[in-house]
C-alpha cells in the first residue's frame, strides 16, 4: 500500500507526465497531416519508404492516426496508453538507429520512452484518475 504522502508527492510527477503523453502525441500525430513542424517524411528510414506499397506521406498519414489514438489513450487509460506510447516510440527510435539516420532524434525517443513507461507505472498507483 502507498501512503498518502508518497501519493501526494508523487502525483504532480504523474499529471505532469499524463498531460505531456496526451499532448504531444496528439499534436505530432495532427502535424502528419499538416506538416507544420516539419516535414515528417524525413524521418522514414529508406529500406522501410523503399518497401511500402504507397507514399512516404501515405505512411505518415497512417503514423498520425495512431500517434493521435495513442495520446488520446494515454488520457483515457494511462497505465495501458503509457505502454503504448513507451512502445511506439521505441520502434521509431530503432528504425532510426538501424539505418543511422537522426541518431539524435533515436536517442530522444528512447529517453521518451523511458519516460512514457515511467508514467505508465505510476499509473498503477493512481488508477487512470488525474489527481490533486
Amino acid at each position: 500500500m502507498e501512503s498518502t504522502a508518497v501519493k501526494t508527492s508523487v502525483a504532480p510527477i504523474f499529471n505532469l507526465l499524463k498531460l505531456t503523453f496526451t499532448i504531444v502525441p496528439i499534436v505530432a500525430g495532427l502535424d502528419k497531416f499538416l506538416n507544420i513542424l516539419c516535414d515528417w517524411t524525413q524521418y522514414i528510414n529508406p529500406t522501410l519508404l523503399d518497401m511500402l506499397p504507397f507514399s512516404g506521406a501515405t505512411f505518415m498519414m497512417i503514423v498520425g492516426v495512431i500517434e493521435t489514438a495513442a495520446g488520446i489513450l494515454v488520457f483515457l487509460m494511462p497505465k495501458i496508453g503509457g505502454l503504448v506510447v513507451s512502445a511506439w516510440l521505441m520502434l521509431i527510435a530503432l528504425s532510426l538507429l538501424i539505418g543511422w539516420n537522426y541518431a539524435d532524434v533515436a536517442v530522444r525517443d528512447l529517453v521518451m520512452a523511458v519516460s512514457a513507461f515511467s508514467m505508465a507505472r505510476l499509473a498503477l498507483i493512481f488508477d487512470n484518475k488525474t489527481v490533486e
